[in-house]
């Protein structure tokens, strides 16, 4: 069935004075802001992402969605359509409709499905033959923030390459003497989030059933409460949902995968065998079991990796992660045969080298997780979905598992807040800073690590120490914040 197409989003004519004047055109266009690019790179780690109404404006999103058409039409099918989504952001509707109009106006059209996770828009892409695919979110930030995440017409997040190619011609416009004759249309396509629901069901089918088991939803007041539910009911679980409805002003605050006291306390609370929760926009999960403790990303790659490890399903036995793992699932991992594979922080390096090695699991520690037996991209549904159905079939306590898995080593991250940008990205460059390092990876030897890195979203330089002893970790991880502070915070 075509859905009826809406009036194409856009900015409506202004009217002049009868004198020929243009006040009310000035008037309008300092109502809506003027386009303001950073000096430094639009792009970062994870698409564009800032402060709505600062660096996010009506008039930049239109501009970017004007520029980022024209290129993924020569990167991709000239004639799919751009696949539009996003969380519950109170600034989302601005966005979305801003991106359409610059959208339409390069002559793609969009189809809006509205409130969904991001995984949602990457499946859509694929699946609808799409141009390509954008998601408005800024993940796990608050409420004030938002994003602009871009994929292309194989589900996958967009190449870096193609995305500085959207940058270059946003800041030298080069590409706008380009004369459309046809313009694109947007229509609104909520039904087809229903095709990403039946998706998440299919692989697990005849065999899924969760009847009797009790689970926490923990939905954020974001994309996750247009699903997450529907799908856990429709397998037979008994569900008690936090944070169940869409709210742009409360998403993320206090709740969510970034604050796990409410899930911990529900579970305890209601008896539950497990919980759930997902960030802003369900692309990352944590969760919890029985007992209030948290099982993160490292502990669903081990459980998941175990299972297809006995499967026959994990090639040469290899887990993708980052440098954040931990040391002890690194250790327990080995013990079972296999091999853990460091990347930098970011899905994205995940993905890349999950492609290069052929590995079908990786993710990171935060939880965003990608199985490329299921999606190319991470998903908190797919996700939870795939590890409460193991631990159905296990016994139905995620607890055991976590027991008779491993034993995590002390770890503590500490941010040094340092305003100075080359400072941040060249703390290499310091000596004393590294010396600190230096000392610390001597008197630790193989019983710990340190991993110091400037933030890609904030101004801070993260310093993580990890241990076997804790007493390690709080000694060493205030030595070298000590040499930050002293030396590059200043």
């Amino acid at each position: 069935m075509v859905s009826t197409p809406v009036r194409p989003v856009g900015i409506a004519p202004v009217s002049q004075s009868a004198s020929g004047n243009d006040t009310v055109v000035e008037s309008s266009l300092q109502g809506l802001g003027r386009v303001h690019l950073p000096a430094g790179p639009l792009f970062g780690t994870d698409g564009i992402r800032g402060r709505a109404g600062d660096l996010l404006t009506a008039p930049l999103a239109m501009e970017i969605g004007y520029y980022a058409g024209l290129v993924m039409q020569a990167q991709g099918q000239a004639d799919g359509p751009i696949i539009l989504g996003q969380d519950s952001r109170t600034s989302g509707h601005m966005l979305a409709h801003a991106l359409s109009a610059g959208l339409t106006s390069a002559g793609l059209d969009v189809w809006h499905v509205g409130l969904c996770p991001t995984p949602t828009v990457a499946y859509l892409a694929e699946s609808c033959q799409a141009t390509g695919g954008i998601m408005i979110s800024a993940s796990h930030n608050p409420p004030a923030d938002n994003g602009i995440k871009f994929f292309g017409g194989d589900g996958t997040k967009l190449a870096s390459g193609v995305q500085t190619e959207i940058e270059s011609a946003l800041r030298s416009q080069g590409t706008a003497a380009t004369a459309l004759q046809a313009w694109g249309q947007c229509y609104y396509r909520p039904e087809l989030v229903n095709r990403y629901a039946s998706f998440l069901h299919e692989p697990l089918l005849p065999g899924l059933d969760l009847a009797g088991m009790k689970v926490v939803l923990d939905m954020a007041w974001g994309s996750a409460t247009r699903l997450a539910e529907q799908v856990f009911l429709e397998a037979g679980a008994e569900v008690i949902a936090l944070h169940g409805v869409p709210d742009g002003d409360r998403i993320n605050v206090n709740c969510g995968s970034t604050h796990l006291e409410p899930i911990k306390a529900a579970i305890q609370a209601h008896g539950a065998d497990l919980g759930f929760a997902f960030d802003g926009d369900a692309d990352r999960v944590m969760a919890v079991d029985a007992q209030g403790r948290v099982v993160d990303g490292d502990y669903i790659l081990y459980l998941w990796g175990q299972r297809l490890q006995e499967q026959g399903r994990l090639p040469k036995q290899t887990v993708i992660s980052t440098v954040m793992a931990n040391l002890g699932f690194e250790r327990a991992w080995e013990k079972l045969g296999g091999t853990l594979v460091r990347t930098k922080v970011g899905d994205q390096h995940v993905f890349s080298e999950m492609v290069s090695r052929g590995a079908m699991l990786g993710g990171e520690q935060s939880g965003h997780i990608l199985c490329h037996h299921y999606s190319l991209t991470g998903d908190g549904i797919l996700t939870a979905l795939h590890l409460a159905t193991l631990v159905q079939s296990l016994g139905g306590s995620l607890a055991a598992l976590v027991d008779a898995s491993f034993q995590t080593y002390p770890q503590k991250l500490q941010n040094v807040k340092v305003i100075d940008r080359d400072r941040r990205l060249h703390w290499q460059d310091c000596a004393p800073v590294c010396q600190a390092v230096e000392a610390a990876e001597q008197a630790m030897g193989d019983e710990g690590r340190v991993l110091v890195r400037p933030s890609g979203t904030e101004p801070v330089i993260r310093v993580m120490v990890e241990a076997i002893d804790a007493g390690l970790v709080d000694h060493w991880t205030q030595h070298i914040v000590q040499a930050v502070t002293q030396h590059l915070a200043v």
